[in-house]
């Protein structure tokens, strides 16, 4: 199999992007998962207090197994939450629980850009491994074209990413505030909770950064970069 250096060149500030965020994010939610809040609720029961509190009355909140597992369910109206957030009244439990009841009030309110996620969730899922095998099968048969069509499939992995961003910081921006506003935490517990927050988002930044710097080596492969007399 061709190996070729430039790849790991281009993808390496992602790499090491995505091992910094993962560190940080893991170990800032540990800390404050051993910090109880005053008012001492579960994560499930502060989701539930935000949904109550923005009219939101269709969504079910359950467990979900996994570490930081924790997701809306747009499609089904669920919002699925790990062991560790679900039971738990840790500040870093809160900070989570309460970021995804964001994305149920960013769904009940039509927010942009989490519909254009959701509407791109199918396409990702057929176009992402289908633009590997087109293009690494492209670069071994030397068929241009074949290489072309992996790389516009893999732009709408790369367009996911980009549109994930607004959407996680949104909600994040809203847990911070409504959290506060409904007596979940104190203020001073607020700015806890966003470290943990603020480190998760460091994990969709270097998702992004990584799947562009994949696209941006495949247009270089393609000549897209080279000088032209």
């Amino acid at each position: 199999m061709y190996f070729d250096p430039v790849y790991f060149l281009f993808l390496l500030p992602g790499l090491l992007l995505a091992a910094w965020a993962s560190c940080k994010t893991k170990t800032t939610f540990d800390r404050y998962s051993e910090v109880t809040t005053a008012a001492g609720m579960t994560g499930a029961q502060a989701a539930a207090r935000l949904l109550a509190d923005a009219g939101i009355r269709d969504v079910r909140i359950e467990e979900v197994g996994g570490f930081l597992s924790d997701h809306y369910d747009p499609a089904n109206r669920v919002l699925r939450l790990s062991p560790s957030v679900y039971g738990s009244n840790s500040i870093a439990a809160i900070g989570v629980a309460c970021h995804e009841a964001g994305h149920a009030i960013q769904h009940a309110t039509s927010y942009g850009p989490l519909g254009m996620r959701s509407a791109l969730v199918p396409v990702v899922n057929f176009s992402s491994p289908v633009s590997y095998i087109l293009m690494v099968l492209g670069f071994i048969l030397a068929a241009p074209g074949m290489i072309w069509l992996g790389v516009i499939l893999f732009s709408m992995a790369v367009l996911f990413t980009l549109v994930t961003l607004p959407v996680e910081y949104d909600a994040s921006r809203r847990a911070k505030l409504l959290m506060v506003e409904a007596g979940i935490v104190t203020p001073h517990e607020e700015r806890a909770a966003a470290e943990v927050l603020n480190a998760a988002f460091l994990t969709y930044v270097a998702s992004a950064v990584s799947a562009l710097l994949t696209l941006l080596y495949y247009l270089y492969r393609l000549g897209v970069f080279s000088r032209r007399d």
